[in-house]
C-alpha cells in the first residue's frame, strides 16, 4: 500500500516569511493508494508537531505502526481504495525534509543557521511538493493539531488548491498558554550542556536529556485530567510503598519518562526548537490584516471543523472562532464537538464518532 522513502527536490528556491530564502529544499513524503488518471482523488494529510510522513506505514526508526494507521487504509475512513493519500514531512523537521540537520551550502549541518520558519512556510513547501507531483487541486486537505494549522493556512493562502478542508483539534492562532508550554520545552533543550548552541551533529552526545524533558512537558498538554486519572491515578509503579526518594514512584512518572526517552530516538532537538517556534508565530488573522474572516474571503472550499470536549490545549472555543470567521466569509462549513476522554490526542485514538465524521465529509 505504501511507496516508501520518496523525496522530491523543489524546482525553485523557497522564499520564507522571515525574508530569507532556502535555495535547495527537499521534501520527504509517503503515498498510499492509486492516483486517478485525472489526479482528482488526492488527499493531503498534514502531520502534527512530532509527526512525520509515516501516517499509515511502519516507522523506519521505531518499527512502530503509522501514527494514523487506524484512519488511513483500504476501507477505512480515509479510504485508500478510493483516494490517493499524500503525507509529507514538513520543512524544519527531521525525517528527510530539509531542516536544521540538513547540510547547508558549505557542506556542514545547518544547525542554528537554519532560518526560522512559519506554518505558512511549511505549507509553501507542501505546495511545492504538489506542484512537483502535478496536482493542481486536492480532493481534500486534512490535519489535526499542527496539521490542522497547515490545512487552514493552505485554505487561507492558496484558496484554490483544496476542494475540502478538514481541520481537527486545532486553532487559528497560538495562545499565550500554548506559547508558554513550548517555551518551557525550548529552555529545557537549550539548558542541556550537550546542545552546544545547536552544534551537536558531529558530537557523540546530543541534548537528549533536555529533549526528553521538553517531550514530557508537552505530552502532559496532549492528555486530559480525566484520562490521566483513569489510566494512572496515584498508583505506584512496580512497588508496594513509596521509596522516599526521587525515582519514578508513580506510574505517571514512569510513563512520562518512557515517553521522553523514546522520543529522543526518533526526533532532533533543533527541529523541536524550530517547529515549536513556527507554531507560536502562527496567527492567520495577523497574516491577513488582523481579521480572520478576511483570510478566507477568496476560498471556494468546503470546511469541516472538529473539536473534542476534553481538549484543553486547543479547546472547542478555538474551533468555534474559526467557524464564525468562515461563516462571515460566506464559506460552507460544518462543525462538531465530539465527546472523548483522551484530551488533545483524541484525534489519534479510538473515537468512532470521529471516523464517521471524517468518512462522511470526505465522501460527501
Amino acid at each position: 500500500m505504501s511507496n516508501p522513502h520518496h523525496t522530491i527536490a523543489l524546482s525553485d528556491p523557497l522564499s520564507l516569511d522571515s525574508g530569507q530564502v532556502l535555495e535547495r529544499v527537499e521534501i520527504a513524503y509517503e503515498t498510499y493508494g492509486a492516483l486517478a488518471a485525472d489526479k482528482s482523488n488526492a488527499i493531503l494529510v498534514c502531520h502534527a508537531l512530532t509527526g512525520d510522513q509515516y501516517l499509515a506505514s511502519t516507522h523506519p526508526i521505531t518499527g512502530k505502526p503509522g501514527w494514523w494507521e487506524r484512519m488511513v487504509g483500504p476501507g477505512l475512513p480515509i479510504d485508500t481504495d478510493r483516494y490517493h493519500v499524500i503525507c509529507a514531512n514538513v520543512i524544519g523537521s527531521c525525517m528527510g525534509s530539509t531542516g536544521p540537520a540538513s547540510l547547508a551550502p558549505d557542506g556542514e549541518p545547518f544547525g542554528m543557521r537554519f532560518p526560522v520558519i512559519t506554518i505558512r512556510d511549511m505549507v509553501r513547501g507542501l505546495v511545492g511538493l504538489l506542484d512537483g507531483l502535478g496536482i493542481e487541486q486536492l480532493h481534500a486537505v486534512v490535519g489535526g493539531s499542527m496539521g490542522g494549522m497547515q490545512a487552514l493556512s493552505l485554505a487561507a493562502n492558496w484558496p484554490q488548491r483544496a476542494a475540502r478542508v478538514l481541520a481537527i483539534a486545532t486553532t487559528a492562532r497560538h495562545s499565550a498558554q500554548n506559547i508558554a508550554f513550548h517555551e518551557v520545552g525550548r529552555q529545557a533543550i537549550m539548558a542541556d550542556p550537550n546542545w552546544r548552541e545547536g552544534d551537536y551533529y558531529t558530537s557523540e552526545q546530543a541534548p537528549d536529556a533536555g529533549l526528553a524533558v521538553a517531550r514530557m512537558a508537552a505530552h502532559i498538554t496532549y492528555l486530559s485530567e480525566e484520562g490521566l486519572t483513569e489510566k494512572f491515578g496515584r498508583r505506584l509503579q512496580d512497588r508496594a510503598e513509596k521509596t522516599f526518594g526521587f525515582d519514578a514512584d508513580f506510574q505517571i512518572e514512569s510513563y512520562l519518562r518512557y515517553q521522553g526517552s523514546g522520543f529522543t530516538r526518533r526526533f532532533d532537538a533543533n527541529s523541536y526548537l524550530y517547529i515549536t517556534r513556527a507554531m507560536d508565530y502562527f496567527d492567520i488573522a495577523e497574516e491577513h490584516g488582523g481579521k480572520l474572516a478576511d483570510a478566507f474571503a477568496g476560498t471556494t472550499a468546503r470546511f469541516c471543523l472538529v473539536s473534542f470536549d476534553s481538549d484543553w490545549l486547543y479547546p472547542t472555543a478555538e474551533s468555534r472562532h474559526v467557524v464564525h470567521a468562515l461563516n462571515a466569509a460566506g464559506a460552507p462549513v460544518s462543525f462538531v464537538e465530539l465527546s472523548a476522554p483522551f484530551g488533545h490526542d483524541s484525534f489519534l485514538l479510538d473515537v468512532p464518532a470521529l471516523d464517521r465524521v471524517v468518512r462522511g465529509f470526505l465522501d460527501g
